[in-house]
């Protein structure tokens, strides 16, 4: 009778872990997307002229509530869950934009003028004629934002606001405390750009 050799049997413990551990990194990698509130990821935390700031929530602007705009950040001194604690919290603030379309940078710069009209006394918005103009100048001063440019605001307590293009100041600080807070008001005042927006910025809506 002929004996047959006997089998031979493989160790499959590294196929098992490297079929697990390939597993494992599709779920992460797919619960970060889920819980990303934005496609743009944004940094846990920033500095402004020395002072860590955290971020405190992130969203997306949609025009038509269908088409997006741009992914915005907003970095503060401590988590807050409201308008009203936003605007009395002291210390400097950032936000961090990233266009998602093309804009023309005078289109954005009117918006973003339309939007202090909207939400401050015109005696107030009168009161910052030079600031508000030379914020329209800034964004004028570039043609268009292409799909990933960035552009910030830096809010610095008694030395005003400095916007950033593509990671470039544009010229010194810009008008003082209370135009900042007419700033903050284009997305947190009666009148918000994107209300679903200002929710993600309070880190009241992280799904959207």
């Amino acid at each position: 009778m002929t004996r047959q050799p006997p089998l031979v049997r493989r160790d499959r413990t590294p196929f098992v872990l490297m079929a697990s551990a390939l597993a494992l990194a599709a779920a992460l990698q797919a619960a970060d997307a889920l819980a990303a509130p934005t496609a743009t990821r944004f940094e846990p935390v920033a500095q402004v002229q020395g002072t860590r700031l955290q971020l405190n929530g992130a969203g997306t602007r949609y025009k038509a509530g269908i088409f997006k705009v741009y992914d915005m950040a907003m970095y503060t001194t401590r988590k807050v869950s409201s308008a009203e604690e936003l605007l009395a919290l002291a210390g400097p603030k950032r936000l961090d934009f990233t266009a998602l379309r093309e804009v023309p940078g005078t289109d954005l710069g009117l918006l973003f003028v339309k939007g202090l009209s909207e939400n401050s006394p015109k005696e107030q918005v009168q009161k910052h004629t030079v600031a508000t103009t030379r914020l329209i100048e800034i964004f004028s001063g570039r043609s268009k934002l292409k799909p990933g440019d960035t552009f910030a605001m830096e809010f610095v307590p008694g030395k005003g606001t400095t916007f950033f293009i593509v990671g470039e100041p544009q010229g010194g600080a810009v008008g003082d405390d209370e135009f900042f807070e007419m700033v903050l008001r284009i997305w947190f005042g009666k009148s918000p750009a994107d209300k679903g927006l200002k929710d993600a910025l309070l880190g009241l809506d992280q799904n959207r």
